[in-house]
């Protein structure tokens, strides 16, 4: 395992009014990958990720992920 120099969280989350009309929307996938492939074209490395589940307006269940990523230095 590479030791990493520095760390970066990423918080991606479901959206609100799909989860309000529909009951679930789902992650925005394409967005998702889009922002990872940004990341690793600055040299950052996904280290970890954890899908969490939340209520949301008493009723609602909101998916949302979070990544860690890290990169060392030199």
């Amino acid at each position: 395992m590479s030791d990493y120099t520095q760390y970066k969280v990423i918080h991606v989350v479901e959206g609100g009014c799909g989860t309000l009309l529909l009951g679930s929307s789902g992650l925005p996938l394409k967005k998702l990958e889009a922002t990872l492939n940004e990341e690793a074209a600055a040299g950052w490395q996904m280290v970890f990720q954890v899908i969490e589940n939340k209520r949301f307006m008493l009723f609602w269940q909101r998916e949302a992920i979070i990544l860690t990523l890290g990169r060392t230095r030199g």
